[in-house]
């Protein structure tokens, strides 16, 4: 059961906490202390639950409040702030001292964006600063980073699917024999450029496994190209994966041409163990509210 430190409200539930507050107002409802009281404590468990769902279950809060006595205000409803970008009147109110960029208020949970903006529109100094605080504190330095500072992974729940896609690129620097190997399909351990091709498509599938705050993503499409270059003795490797998701792949097509370009090391080694590899880097990435972006 979400219960912010700051709102003031215990197990006892004895005060409304936002998470119960942001019911209400879906329902267009208020309900005094009186009436929140009257409630049995289980009634009020599940209301404060349902506030923090990403959708609330209406129909199932309205039959719970319907036991309040005193009866709960019919009012007006009021729907959660939007989840793609904090609304100016909650910007303006935390100030540039405080900020909610759109990446970072798009990873707070629907209660987390509520609560912000009902502290906001009461104009609390103190219970303003408190909150930011405590919902985002450290993560208003990286949306990886949760209030106190610990690694976490985004939430992207609300963000729309779309088309994305992403290129990277390595290199694989090696001697004569190595590439003479490479190039005449006569390394010991067996055909090099399928097996990193095939390699680098395994690595881009798995590359949540590999990651810790990587998603797992639906990868829709990957292919693995690679070139050689006698006069540089180079191989390059070329990544390009696409997915229509939450999220981008930027790290899934790196991860591919590193794989790759690993693979190609490990079966060429034993005729140059001074091979080196990279660069490793991004070429381009289309599609998420970032934008696109080509080296």
């Amino acid at each position: 059961m979400k219960l912010y430190a700051f709102d003031e409200v215990d197990e006892r539930l004895l005060l409304l906490p936002l998470a119960a507050r942001r019911v209400l107002d879906q329902l267009g409802l208020r309900l005094s202390r009186a009436g929140w009281q009257s409630l049995p404590l289980e009634a009020r468990r599940e209301l404060t639950l349902l506030g923090q769902s990403a959708t609330v279950d209406l129909t199932r809060a309205r039959t719970l409040v319907g036991g309040a006595e005193p009866a709960a205000e019919v009012g007006s409803a009021a729907a959660d702030p939007p989840a793609d970008a904090a609304p100016h009147a909650v910007t303006a109110v935390y100030g540039e001292g405080r900020p909610l960029a759109p990446a970072l208020w798009t990873g707070l949970s629907a209660l987390d964006r509520y609560a912000l903006a009902k502290v906001a529109s009461k104009g609390r100094a103190e219970r303003i600063a408190a909150a930011y605080a405590e919902i985002v504190g450290a993560s208003a330095l990286s949306t990886h980073l949760s209030p106190t500072g610990v690694v976490r992974m985004v939430d992207v729940g609300a963000k729309a699917t779309s088309l994305r896609r992403a290129v990277a690129e390595s290199f694989v620097s090696m001697g004569a024999e190595a590439f003479a190997r490479l190039e005449g399909a006569r390394a010991g351990k067996g055909d090099v450029l399928a097996t990193a091709r095939i390699a680098g498509i395994q690595a881009a599938k798995r590359t949540s496994e590999l990651i810790p705050l990587c998603h797992a993503i639906a990868i829709t499409h990957a292919s693995l190209e690679i070139e050689l270059d006698a006069a540089s003795r180079k191989a390059h490797v070329l990544a390009s994966v696409e997915t229509f998701d939450r999220t981008g792949v930027e790290m899934e097509a790196l991860c591919a041409a590193s794989v790759a370009a690993l693979t190609v090391y490990d079966m060429l080694k034993a005729y140059d163990r001074s091979m080196e590899l990279g660069p490793t880097r991004l070429l381009s990435k289309s599609g998420g509210r970032s934008g696109d972006y080509s080296r």
